[in-house]
C-alpha cells in the first residue's frame, strides 16, 4: 500500500513526508500544490490503490462493495514543525 500511494504522490507531484498504514485507515503527511488540490490527490490515491489491490487480491473483488469510502479528513498544519507531525503519525501505530 505504501508503494502504491507513494507512486501516486510522485506522479501527482506531491511530496510524501510520512505515512502510517492502519487496519482501517491511513495517516499521511503530504505536501501538495494547492493548484492541484488535496481532493484530487486523495481521489487518485483511493482510485489507483483500489484498482491495483482488487487486481492483485481476487477476494477483494467479491468480499467488499468498495475498498474506500468517499470520506477523508484533511487538516493544514501551518507552522507546526514537520518533526512533530512525523512523530504523531509514527505513534499512531501504538494507539
Amino acid at each position: 500500500m505504501k508503494q502504491i500511494i507513494s507512486e501516486v504522490a510522485r506522479k501527482c507531484r506531491a511530496e510524501m513526508q510520512e505515512v502510517e498504514i492502519m487496519p482501517d485507515h491511513i495517516h499521511l503527511v503530504v505536501e501538495v500544490d494547492p493548484q492541484y488540490g488535496i481532493h484530487r490527490l486523495v481521489r487518485q490515491m483511493k482510485g489507483v490503490s483500489s484498482h491495483i489491490l482488487r487486481q492483485e487480491f481476487q477476494h477483494l473483488r467479491t468480499r467488499l462493495p468498495t475498498l474506500w469510502t468517499n470520506s477523508y479528513f484533511v487538516a493544514t498544519v501551518g507552522g507546526a514543525p514537520l518533526a512533530i507531525l512525523k512523530q504523531y503519525v509514527e505513534n499512531q501505530k501504538n494507539v
